[in-house]
């Protein structure tokens, strides 16, 4: 049985394991398409499906859950107990995700509150679980929505791709779409600003790249309070040796988790990618 307030999140949070086992969280996911293959993210389709689709040059593609999904999963949630529910979610500017949880939550048979994480990964897994936490102490749904918002405020997106050419195709890249042409040639340093994909910095090398990344999280960090998530895909070494560097450099850091992407986010991103989120406590 669910009591007070419900938390919802979708597939592309990326929270660790051992979180949804700790919290009550309900995830939805969304739908990823590899060649004529349609299947749930996390459930039918995997990030390594993602990466081997790329690597073969499969058309790969996303799309929403439908607010019909949503509906069922508020109407299942108000029928286990829930007296409100709290639903955050991929940036708008990313995915019509949201779009499709406020039609379902018009019509839900108990107060649906839904939050825009303005991100994507721990981006939006961070602000999930603040959720969580705040619903798992009976906060109100008003305290709640405030703690996932507070959360998304005080959270910072930052990542590496060895190519923009994934972003490209599905159209991802936001304001930094005027640099495509001339960013192709070098290895780019994105971020999550406004909801949106945009330029960082434009570095030379791989190796440049990732040192400057490491660089730009440590001044991120400063020498606060701080939980980051390291996320890759198809580059399990590359993002554990980075998150032991910032262990040794985040004099702040409270937790470091490393996963890798889900497969949404990985169709869209391509293999290589390597990315942080800063949670500031």
């Amino acid at each position: 049985m669910v009591h007070g307030v419900a938390v919802v999140t979708d597939s592309t949070a990326a929270l660790p394991a051992g979180v949804l086992d700790k919290y009550d969280v309900t995830v939805v996911p969304l739908q990823v398409v590899l060649g004529g293959r349609v299947g749930a993210e996390g459930v039918d389709v995997t990030s390594a499906d993602v990466a081997a689709a790329l690597a073969a040059r499969t058309s790969v593609s996303t799309s929403r859950p439908s607010p019909g999904v949503f509906a069922s999963t508020y109407a299942d949630l108000a029928a286990a107990g829930a007296a409100a529910i709290v639903s955050v979610h991929i940036s708008a500017g990313l995915s019509g995700t949201i779009e499709a949880a406020r039609l379902a939550a018009a019509d839900a048979p108990v107060p649906v509150h839904v939050v825009d994480s303005r991100s994507t990964a721990m981006g939006l897994g961070f602000p999930a679980l603040a959720a969580a936490e705040a619903a798992a102490g009976d906060a109100t749904a008003e305290v709640v929505v405030a703690t996932a918002a507070a959360a998304v405020r005080r959270t910072r997106t930052l990542f590496y791709v060895d190519s923009l050419d994934a972003l490209r195709r599905g159209g991802r890249l936001g304001q930094a779409a005027a640099l495509v042409g001339a960013a192709l040639l070098v290895k780019p340093l994105l971020q999550v600003s406004d909801g949106r994909i945009g330029m960082l910095e434009k570095v030379r090398t791989s190796a440049r790249a990732i040192a400057r990344l490491e660089d730009v999280v440590a001044a991120e960090a400063g020498a606060g309070a701080v939980d980051v998530a390291v996320h890759h895909l198809g580059a399990p070494a590359r993002a554990e040796a980075l998150a032991d560097r910032l262990r040794s450099r985040l004099p702040g850091l409270q937790t470091a988790h490393v996963s890798e992407v889900g497969a949404a986010v990985g169709a869209h991103v391509g293999v290589g990618l390597l990315g942080v989120v800063v949670h500031h406590r």
